[in-house]
């Protein structure tokens, strides 16, 4: 089992570009999700996520801001942690909440993964993602 530990870019209506610019400055390989790929009607063609994984071992994710949610120049930048160990991830989760602010519970989500937000006590944006282990 595997953890990352990566940023997540936010932008307002332009993320496939940045996404596919951090592609030709890096290279590697990108995979983009639309809003509408997920039923959501409105802004259907803006990216819900984006994952771009190199050659050199880095891993980039961004995705333009939701509607209804704020997009703040200077707080673009989340920490992002992606595994599939469920027991050590909801730990580092339940350290992270304690004195902080949770945005969306630590939750299954409609791509079949746990998903939650957390603001931590110093005013850091977190996001996990939970892989659903396989077999």
């Amino acid at each position: 089992m595997t953890s990352r530990l990566n940023p997540y870019l936010s932008f307002t209506d332009n993320a496939r570009q940045a996404m596919e610019f951090y592609r030709e400055v890096f290279g590697g390989e990108l995979a983009v999700n639309t809003f509408g790929e997920f039923g959501m009607t409105e802004n259907a063609d803006l990216v819900m996520h984006s994952l771009l994984t190199t050659d050199a071992g880095f891993t980039l994710m961004g995705a333009d801001t939701p509607p209804g949610m704020e997009h703040q120049q200077g707080s673009s930048i989340t920490v992002c942690v992606n595994g599939d160990d469920v027991e050590t991830l909801h730990g580092y989760w339940d350290k992270l909440i304690d004195g902080g602010t949770v945005a969306t519970p630590l939750e299954k989500q409609m791509w079949g993964d746990e998903y939650g937000a957390c603001e931590d006590r110093f005013g850091i944006p977190w996001m996990f993602n939970i892989s659903q282990p396989q077999g």
